[in-house]
């Protein structure tokens, strides 16, 4: 199965939860929860009692409940499947969350635990109703910058991202193109059995201490 180019972007959102906040130019109540949670992603990797190797399933549980706040993991995973999700019993949604939930968090994890300094500029919010989009900008060492927009929706007290474009891209549009074609290939059990396979394989990973690669 080939990740590759939706996980272009799931790295690129994964290091954005792990980079510096600067000021930014509208902070709407959406921009201030994701800094918010930014910034307690930040405490998790900067504090010096979680940074061994004893300490990492506590330091990875600890960034795992965050991202659990940033992002809805459940209606990306109904978004990423599509059309297809109709026709699934509600046990078969709840393995498909689970799988594509916990590969999408097992690879968040991963990434911004490379976390080297990066800055995040929050340039501006639009907010729609109960919708609204948090506009912001990576910038790397190199000065290069990169445009991000976390799609969010208002669930009571908490806004929470559904989707996220990097450079104009959507996350779940590419997990979407990609998961019609494997199963009209040839069909929703084999996309189960790679999803299934592609999680085992980063638990592997994640038990010998091996930085994992992109899935």
């Amino acid at each position: 199965m080939t990740w590759c180019r939706p996980l272009v972007a799931l790295s690129a959102l994964a290091a954005l939860c792990a980079i510096l906040p600067a000021p930014s130019a509208w902070a709407g109540p959406a921009t201030e929860q994701l800094r918010q949670s930014v910034e307690r992603v930040l405490r998790v990797l900067e504090d010096p009692a979680l940074k061994s190797n004893a300490r990492m399933g506590e330091r990875r549980g600890a960034i795992r409940a965050i991202a659990g706040q940033i992002f809805d993991f459940a209606d990306i995973s109904q978004r990423a499947l599509g059309r297809h999700w109709q026709a699934r019993t509600p046990a078969e949604r709840d393995e498909f969350v689970g799988l594509f939930g916990d590969l999408l968090e097992r690879a968040y994890i991963t990434k911004i635990e490379g976390y080297t300094g990066e800055r995040i500029l929050f340039t501006g919010e639009v907010a729609d109703g109960a919708f609204a989009t948090v506009r912001t900008r990576i910038v790397t060492k190199q000065g290069t910058e990169v445009p991000v927009d976390y799609k969010m929706f208002n669930q009571g007290e908490r806004w929470r991202a559904y989707d996220v474009n990097i450079e104009g891209v959507s996350l779940v549009a590419n997990y979407r193109t990609q998961f019609s074609s494997i199963i009209g290939r040839h069909s929703y059990q084999e996309l189960v059995v790679r999803l299934r396979a592609k999680q085992e394989e980063r638990a592997a990973q994640e038990a010998t201490g091996r930085p994992g690669e992109s899935p």
